[in-house]
């Protein structure tokens, strides 16, 4: 037995209708984005990554996280960075999944996507099913949080699950279905280890499944790392300490949708500054007679710092003439190098701050968890 989606009440439809009206809106802005929602989406992963990794007590950097989005995160060993990577390998297989006009549902899906999140720690079983029981340790100690139904129970209830993911509440919002679609897989906790960072992961593949947007745009998981303590406390009221399906979802479904809705206003504004900000960028580099592309090289400057391979790639030049805009942008006072070496990377300097400033626009500062 699954929990019962909630028959949304009015206030929660009228929620639900502010969630379409700003997703839509989102979906107009991004496609108008172009020119600098490489970045953009690239802020977005990381942020994303290290809030969901952050939830389960993995902390790492700002600057470790978009250099994991990057691919240029050294594998030294450290368990939070393993962990990193492997959301953003899980988030990238959700991408796939959500682009696949072949998609349908089964077990393997949940299952290959935990082994993504998992596989730095086999000792974890990752995509494999639990054998024993399992408790969730509160925050505070003490007794249980929540205690997980039998293992024995375990299949027959991700059966039912996926079987619900295929055909079931097919009419209900997607906002609606993606939530119960978390709440019954952290519900079930059907693994060792990482059942929050999976069940969070499904959430996501329903919404990019069930809309326009890709999955960096609609996830939650910024929102739940900023408001881990509610995260917690509501799962706490609707599962009432174990497995019981019978309770009333319809928190849990109001703390989702509101994190959507929180969380698209959030990209929107992303979207405006971001924009307002090429725009100063665009200015400064028309003045001074420069290919358009170093606009490329100062937004990524701006936005946590850029080095020679990526910008290369990212501009589509060699890398020789990246080292040539890396110049002229030092030289001008825009940029200063940090490092050395193939290591070399390039920040922001105070004057392309104030400059950038001057169009009322500051670098969007990462989210806090």
């Amino acid at each position: 037995m699954l929990f019962s989606t909630p028959t949304p009440d009015d206030a929660l439809a009228e929620r639900l209708g502010r969630l379409d009206r700003l997703r839509d809106q989102l979906a107009l802005h991004a496609r108008g984005a172009d020119r600098f929602a490489v970045r953009l989406r690239r802020e977005w992963r990381a942020a994303a990554a290290q809030s969901s990794i952050r939830i389960e007590g993995f902390e790492v950097s700002d600057d470790e996280a978009r250099a994991a989005v990057d691919d240029q995160l050294p594998a030294d060993g450290d368990a939070a960075r393993a962990a990193l990577t492997a959301y953003l390998q899980a988030m990238h297989h959700v991408t796939v999944l959500a682009r696949d006009p072949r998609f349908r549902w089964n077990e393997r899906v949940i299952q290959d996507l935990h082994f993504d999140l998992a596989a730095f720690d086999r000792d974890t079983n990752p995509g494999i099913y639990r054998t024993e029981g399992i408790a969730v340790t509160a925050p505070e100690g003490g007794s249980p949080a929540y205690v997980g139904p039998d293992a024995d129970d375990v299949r027959g209830l991700i059966e039912e699950l996926v079987a619900w993911l295929a055909d079931g509440d097919r009419d209900v919002h997607v906002s609606v279905r993606a939530a119960m679609a978390h709440l019954h897989l952290v519900s079930i906790h059907p693994f060792r280890d990482g059942n929050g960072r999976i069940s969070r992961v499904l959430q996501s593949l329903v919404l990019a499944l069930g809309g326009p947007l890709a999955a960096e745009f609609v996830s939650i998981e910024e929102y739940l790392g900023r408001h881990t303590d509610r995260y917690y406390a509501t799962l706490r009221e609707v599962q009432a300490g174990s497995y019981r399906p019978e309770r009333d979802a319809m928190p849990w479904v109001r703390l989702c949708v509101e994190a959507q809705i929180v969380q698209i206003e959030r990209r929107l504004d992303d979207i405006a500054r971001a924009s307002r900000r090429w725009s100063a960028l665009e200015t400064l580099v028309d003045e001074r007679s420069w290919p358009e592309r170093i606009a490329v090289a100062l937004q990524s400057a701006l936005l946590g710092g850029v080095d020679r391979s990526g910008y290369a790639a990212e501009a589509r030049v060699s890398t020789a003439t990246a080292s040539n805009d890396f110049r002229r942008a030092v030289d001008a006072g825009l940029l200063a190098p940090v490092g050395h070496g193939r290591s070399t990377r390039y920040e922001a300097t105070d004057a392309l701050r104030h400059r950038v400033g001057d169009a009322n626009v500051t670098a969007p500062a990462p989210p806090s968890g």
